[in-house]
């Protein structure tokens, strides 16, 4: 039996059965009993529902109600319609067993990276936890059972002095063009560590050149933070034409433009993020563990392990 209370937003409707507890608030006591109703039948009637649903359709579910309330929420938004497309989306929730994704793992390591099958796994076990406690579609999540592949080794490539002074040549110095801002900012994120999204969306009401310090709203932790400003992190700012955005770019524009000038200086694997293992790694001559972690934004110091990339002969020379 469902339970409603009058609620300051409406009517407040709670249902629990076979061990599922759902609660939800309503404008109308009839919104409230109409989805009390059809929540109780769907738990009572699991196994038929799951018989019926496709794991797709749970995809779509879970891109509409659940993804949008989410930081990251585009992304899997994107990730779910491609998935949508892929054959094990026409599998009944039902039927659906461990060795379906055991296969879908071993294909699709054959078209990407590892890192990213295992962010496709993470998402699509988050939707399937979604369906077994919330909507009560299935019993279990089939894809704990699945071993994800083995994460690949961190990335240790650093920018060497020559190349940046290449790609620098090559983008140009006049900062009025996009093109050059965009190395621009990949010099500022080797002063500050800043990623790539947080330099593209920073606006100059979040900037304090007086106490040489940005305020970062959106960070990819979900927590603001403060960053503390170099005496060339400062120039580098000063330096640009005033737009807002700060660098006048967006992360795509950012990202493209950085590889051209790269690829026109021939400088081969480097990307954008490889600046936060160089500003990681020369901050760490300069700040203590505790410091740098709050710079950068690591809740974990052990993070820091990932992107400190401090070659063993430059610390042999530390030892005399």
């Amino acid at each position: 039996m469902a339970s409603f209370r009058k609620h300051s937003k409406g009517w407040r409707v709670e249902v629990f059965r076979q061990g599922i507890r759902k609660s939800k608030i309503f404008p109308t006591k009839r919104e409230a009993q109409d989805w009390a109703a059809r929540t109780e039948f769907e738990i009572q009637h699991a196994d038929k529902v799951a018989d019926k649903t496709l794991l797709g359709d749970v995809f779509d579910r879970y891109a509409r109600e659940v993804s949008p309330k989410k930081k990251g929420g585009r992304w899997e938004v994107i990730r779910l319609e491609k998935l949508q497309k892929d054959k094990i989306a026409k599998i009944q929730l039902g039927r659906l067993a461990a060795s379906d994704f055991a296969t879908w793992r071993d294909a699709r390591l054959k078209e990407v990276q590892p890192a990213s099958v295992i962010r496709e796994m993470q998402l699509m076990s988050s939707v399937l936890s979604t369906a077994r406690r919330e909507w009560g579609l299935i019993s279990s999540n089939p894809l704990s059972d699945v071993s994800k592949p083995r994460k690949p080794p961190p990335r240790d490539r650093l920018p060497t002095q020559d190349e940046i002074e290449t790609m620098l040549h090559c983008s140009g110095s006049d900062l009025a063009k996009a093109t050059a801002r965009a190395f621009h900012a990949f010099r500022f994120a080797l002063e500050t560590a800043m990623r790539a999204g947080e330099i593209a969306g920073l606006e100059w009401e979040r900037v304090d050149l007086d106490r040489r310090v940005v305020r970062l709203i959106h960070t990819k932790n979900g927590r603001p933070r403060d960053v503390p400003l170099s005496t060339k992190a400062v120039e580098l700012l000063e330096a640009l034409p005033n737009a807002d955005p700060v660098f006048g770019l967006s992360s795509r524009q950012l990202d493209v433009l950085f590889r051209k000038s790269r690829d026109k200086a021939n400088v081969v694997g480097l990307t954008f993020h490889d600046s936060r293992h160089a500003a990681i790694t020369a901050l760490s001559k300069k700040l203590d563990v505790l410091d740098l972690a709050r710079m950068v934004g690591h809740s974990d110091i052990r993070q820091l392990m990932t992107y400190y990339n401090e070659s063993a002969e430059n610390i042999a020379r530390r030892l005399d």
